[in-house]
């Protein structure tokens, strides 16, 4: 099938969430890790290219994001999703309104939407003000977050100061009335010079809406849940083929590891509901890597049965976080626990680990780079946006999944490991 819908993700979990929705629909998605090296070939209907970008100066950010755009349309996709988190992680500099401006830019396109709602995973938006659960954003574990945090709820503040274009507002009410009112408050805007919309949603039905409404824009951004119609709406249109490929799930061997690095408040009680399951685990101190390096936690992998599944973590509390990196400046703090992690995962597959859960964002982007993988298959769901992926790595087929760092239920790691039990 020839490329229609193109995906440029801000992180490697945020496209393993992006590609796991998509893959609901039955029809093949390709996740490319980095932008490939070679022209496109044997493409997938919908891919999706994960790119580290979100904190990345926003220079840098639009540069990848220009380069991935151009990958994507030279593929053939006629619509282009610049995936962010559904907790719209920024600065007020970036890097999401201007990787969005660069796009728009790019493709010709005189307006687009924001729409990070995913209410699976309790994320909504209400008179433009993004809600995590019950909690506004800002009073969400968010505001504390290590490198983004987030201390506004209100999206169009938020993306005001990271745009040169006007942004406005189309709420719930507009929302509910349907596509045709959603299509027409964006006319109306666009008649006013507005380019920039955030847009309400508060259920799957005004994902819906909005999805119909904005079929046809050249590019929309979001979090993943806004593409969730989209492949049946394509399809009513004629553009997919009837023919869906099933998932074809290679065996992969039982042993396992599983490598922490985020320190989001969900990721704090997997990893305590891990540990007081009996799982063997490892707790990686950043100062004690400066002082020693990986050496203590080679050797303590080394002595494990990884039919186990053993944990290795930087999980943190956010008081502990913020100790460590006063200790050794933010930069270097996360710097040695991605290397560190990135370099256990090589060492885990070495002693035949076929099956490895990580989790954070970017973890997720170190591990996968040591590990050279740059192409993964995208499997079955775990929790909502969290598949598992098939991939090679040193002629070796693993087992990965790359978890956002807020998704999942306190089991999430047991539940992962028996969803592949039972495919």
């Amino acid at each position: 099938m020839a490329t229609l819908f193109g995906a440029i993700a801000d992180d490697f979990t945020g496209a393993t969430d992006l590609a796991g929705i998509l893959a609901r629909s039955g029809y093949p998605v390709s996740l490319r890790i980095g932008i490939p090296n070679s022209p496109p070939q044997e493409t997938s209907p919908f891919e999706v290219i994960m790119l580290k970008i979100r904190s990345e100066p926003v220079a840098n950010a639009v540069a990848e994001a220009r380069n991935a755009l151009a990958w994507l349309t030279s593929a053939g996709a006629k619509q282009i999703f610049w995936k962010y988190c559904s907790t719209f992680d920024s600065t007020p500099q970036g890097n999401i309104g201007p990787v969005a401006e660069a796009l728009m830019s790019d493709l010709g396109a005189k307006q687009t939407i924001y729409c990070p709602a995913f209410p699976e995973n309790g994320r909504s938006i209400f008179m433009g003000n993004l809600f995590v659960g019950q909690l506004p954003l800002a009073e969400s574990p968010m505001k504390d977050h290590p490198l983004t945090p987030m201390r506004d709820s209100n999206l169009v503040r938020l993306l005001r100061p990271q745009v040169n274009g006007k942004v406005g507002l189309i709420d719930r009410m507009t929302v509910a009335r349907g596509a045709e009112a959603i299509r027409a408050s964006c006319a109306a805007a666009l008649e006013q010079n507005v380019a920039h919309l955030i847009i309400d949603a508060v259920e799957n039905e005004d994902l819906n809406h909005i999805a119909k409404a904005c079929a046809d824009m050249r590019l929309l951004t979001g979090g993943s849940a806004i593409t969730m119609p989209l492949p049946q709406i394509f399809a009513d249109k004629g553009m997919l083929s009837d023919q869906k490929k099933g998932k074809q799930i290679p065996n992969i061997e039982p042993k396992a590891i599983v490598l922490s690095g985020s320190c989001s408040a969900m990721t704090n009680a997997q990893v305590t509901r891990y540990i007081a399951q009996g799982k063997p685990s490892y707790e990686l101190d950043p100062r004690s890597l400066a002082e020693q390096g990986l050496l203590p936690v080679l050797d303590w992998l080394g002595g494990q049965k990884l039919d186990e599944a053993p944990l290795i973590y930087s999980t943190a509390s956010p008081d502990k976080v913020r100790a460590t990196q006063e200790l050794l400046g933010k930069a270097q703090a996360g710097s040695i626990v991605e290397s560190s992690l990135a370099k256990l995962a090589v060492a885990a597959r070495d002693l035949g680990a076929r099956r490895i859960i990580v989790a954070g964002g970017e973890t997720s982007g170190a591990v996968t780079k040591a590990l050279q993988v740059d192409r993964l298959d995208v499997g079955p769901e775990i929790a909502a946006g969290v598949p598992w992926c098939f991939c090679t790595s040193q002629g070796h087929h693993i087992a990965l999944t790359l978890k956002s760092g807020n998704f999942g239920s306190e089991n999430f790691f047991s539940d992962a490991f028996k969803k592949l039990e039972d495919m």
